[in-house]
């Protein structure tokens, strides 16, 4: 895997890992549940991404 490949990936990861902290936050309130939700669904699928692409 190229450096650039593997940045990419990496800024992926942390993205994924940022959407489904705060869509847990998010979820468990009251207000922003859908959101919140909408922001597991995101991380979930990134990581999936990065699954696919990296095995």
């Amino acid at each position: 895997m190229t450096g650039l490949a593997a940045a990419v990936f990496s800024v992926a990861m942390i993205a994924a890992f940022v959407l489904l902290g705060f869509g847990v936050k998010f979820a468990l309130g009251t207000e922003y549940r859908k959101n919140g939700l909408l922001m597991i669904v995101a991380g979930l699928v990134i990581l999936a991404n990065v699954g696919i692409w990296t095995i």
